[in-house]
């Protein structure tokens, strides 16, 4: 009876952290460049034992002794692009994010390309973060100044100051990526650090779009539906408990 308590509790528990990871997806379905949480599912150790712990000659008798998640990965497919005409607003149509250098110099790395202009002519987050822009030979964040105006970014990320009638190319935006869902690691306000150990890399294959925003790529009808889906599982894994107690207590009073 004990072992039916423990397998429906590993149900529950289970359920309950896909649970978390739709509600985490739905509160972010409107966040810019947002990457949706996914949880796989594991089966725990499965026995061929009878009642008394005996091994079994039959190998096919098996009993499970649950279920667990896997760790909390991203679905890193494309989001929806948005038209915005907005010459500071950047999205990413690929692979690869934009890197944000902190007021304390920490690299942070992030898919929203809501960009502004700061007082000091330089191109930032919406936090007001610096956005990482390598420069030509002759150029720098000292005497280049941007404004909504004069300045283009072509589809690979090079960026072209206005000079009179014509745009001199003066640096690029970089774009990094990491191998694998779990490379990046959320540490709040849109913002991913790369996780222990992994190495960050510049992205060739994407192109930038200027003008344009890329939403999350959540699907709120599949959320829903996986919702759901999940409510009923956790309720099954619940009656489990119920139906457990219930026999327990039948049990007790024929003790009795």
């Amino acid at each position: 009876m004990l072992r039916t308590l423990w397998t429906a509790k590993t149900g529950m528990n289970a359920n309950q952290d896909k649970l978390d990871a739709i509600s985490n997806n739905l509160a972010n379905s409107s966040t810019l460049g947002y990457k949706k949480l996914e949880v796989g599912f594991k089966d725990l150790l499965s026995e061929s034992l009878d009642a008394l712990g005996n091994p079994l000659n039959n190998k096919d008798s098996i009993i499970g002794t649950g279920t667990k998640t896997s760790e909390w990965y991203r679905d890193n497919s494309q989001g929806m692009l948005q038209e915005t005409l907005l010459s500071t607003d950047l999205s990413i149509d690929g692979v690869g994010y934009f890197k944000i250098i902190t007021e304390d110099g920490n690299e942070l790395y992030t898919r929203d390309g809501a960009f502004a202009i700061d007082a000091n002519g330089r191109l930032v987050d919406n936090r007001g973060y610096k956005v990482e822009i390598n420069y030509l030979n002759g150029f720098s964040e000292n005497n280049v100044t941007f404004n909504k105006n004069n300045f283009m970014v072509d589809k690979k990320g090079q960026i072209f100051l206005k000079n009179g009638d014509t745009f001199n190319h003066v640096g690029e935006i970089p774009l990094y990526t990491a191998v694998g869902d779990r490379a990046f690691v959320s540490v709040g306000e849109n913002l991913y650090s790369p996780a222990p150990g992994v190495q960050v890399n510049r992205s060739t294959d994407f192109e930038m779009l200027q003008g344009m925003l890329e939403g999350s790529n959540v699907d709120m009808a599949t959320e829903f539906a996986d919702m759901i889906l999940t409510q009923r599982a956790f309720q099954l894994s619940s009656r489990g408990i119920t139906t457990a107690d219930e026999m327990w207590g039948m049990i007790n009073n024929m003790r009795r």
